[in-house]
């Protein structure tokens, strides 16, 4: 019997791409050197030395940010630490957090290690012309975009959490700014964020290296429609599909609790946001609900 390793891999020569791409980038670079930039340590520990920056930072951010297993991060610290470059501090509060601190002899080689990284960065740019320059770096933007976007996570998340409650600020901070007359989200339906958890809602929260980026909130009505409401991107990553992914998420909730449709309004102001309804599926009807900030109402069959 066949199976789908014996079909013709239709991606493969994509897939051939991106890993000649790997290849090209790992040895331009000097990933696979002991020692990265001519220092005495190799890329992993120098990554993680400067990503704690010059002010600390906590242990967990950092292994989220870099995507890296307790256990190496772990290595990596000690080896910094025997160094003198680094001092893991934990917290008097709570035995799990741990910050990791620079010292004066890591921050002066932090600043080292910028300078060797803007050399390296010199030198892929040297040999070519400006156009090649500009399409290069051109390049190297989209891709670094590309990447992020499919490291972007989606999960179900606590409304009432600090991370939910940042991105509800951020989301309402954006509206009185684009609205013409502002926003006041006591005026606007379901402020309560209790709404959004069960059994009577969900919430979700798009994460990118550890760090909350959007949100999203879902009513469930038995025998009506799910009532999708506080969809919300930041900036620095719209463009990224983040958007779709959150209202995709949200729709598998509402599928989840046996609704046959979602219903949602939104603002004229909010154009990227009315543009995506639609070509999602999404149909306008006439106004469900009073929702004072509205001046358009859609719905989508499941």
């Amino acid at each position: 019997m066949a199976t789908a390793s014996d079909e013709p891999d239709r991606d493969r020569d994509a897939i051939d791409t991106v890993r000649a791409f790997n290849r090209a980038v790992t040895t331009r670079v000097g990933a696979l050197q002991d020692h990265y930039l001519g220092s005495d340590r190799s890329l992993g520990a120098s990554r993680v030395l400067w990503e704690a920056g010059d002010d600390g930072l906590d242990v967990r951010a950092i292994r989220e940010r870099l995507g890296l297993d307790s256990g190496y991060l772990s290595r990596l610290l000690r080896s910094l630490e025997r160094e003198g470059l680094v001092a893991v501090e934990g917290s008097p509060a709570d035995s799990r957090v741990r910050t990791i601190r620079t010292t004066p002899r890591g921050r002066a080689e932090r600043a080292e290690l910028g300078r060797r990284s803007d050399d390296l960065a010199r030198s892929v740019l040297a040999p070519l012309g400006a156009g090649q320059r500009a399409r290069l770096v051109e390049a190297m933007a989209t891709v670094t975009r590309l990447l992020d976007a499919g490291l972007v996570e989606v999960e179900p998340a606590d409304a009432a959490s600090h991370e939910a409650r940042a991105c509800l600020a951020a989301y309402y901070a954006e509206l009185a700014r684009r609205f013409p007359g502002g926003f006041e989200p006591g005026r606007s339906l379901h402020p309560d964020t209790h709404e959004f958890q069960e059994p009577t809602g969900g919430f979700v929260l798009a994460r990118l290296h550890g760090r909350a980026i959007g949100c999203g909130a879902v009513l469930f009505h038995d025998g009506r429609p799910a009532y999708i409401k506080r969809m919300w991107v930041d900036d620095a990553v719209r463009g990224m599909g983040v958007g779709r992914r959150i209202l995709a998420a949200l729709e598998q909730a509402a599928r989840d609790h046996g609704a046959a449709s979602v219903t949602l309004e939104t603002n004229a102001s909010l154009i990227e946001a009315i543009a995506m309804y639609r070509s999602s599926g999404y149909v306008e009807v006439e106004p469900f609900n009073d929702e004072v900030y509205a001046d358009h109402w859609f719905e989508k069959r499941l």
